[in-house]
């Protein structure tokens, strides 16, 4: 059963899932049809070059930074990304 997500820090979950996907596609030049929650970069042919191109651009898009080397920390799918980018999000909206 799909549950429906909370708005977090003023930004639909939704939203930032839909933002990765639009940049993942951009970066690393696939149809954004391919990709889904779901997707591993590795399910998706993503060089270790365009992984650092996408952490790179959603650094900047949502001003934050991603701990891609911390343990725990998921770089290696959309659902993780997304799952840290709205905890950074929610943590520096708290610090603000």
């Amino acid at each position: 059963m799909a549950e429906a997500h909370a708005p977090m820090s003023g930004i639909e979950t939704s939203e930032i899932e839909a933002a990765v996907i639009d940049i993942i596609a951009r970066e690393a030049a696939i149809e954004r049809a391919r990709i889904t929650c779901d997707s591993t970069l590795k399910d998706l042919d993503i060089s270790s070059i365009d992984a650092i191109q996408i952490i790179f651009a959603i650094e900047d898009r949502y001003k934050i930074s991603l701990p891609y080397n911390e343990p725990g920390f998921d770089v290696g799918s959309v659902a993780g990304l997304v799952a840290a980018i709205e905890k950074l999000v929610a943590d520096n909206k708290a610090s603000a």
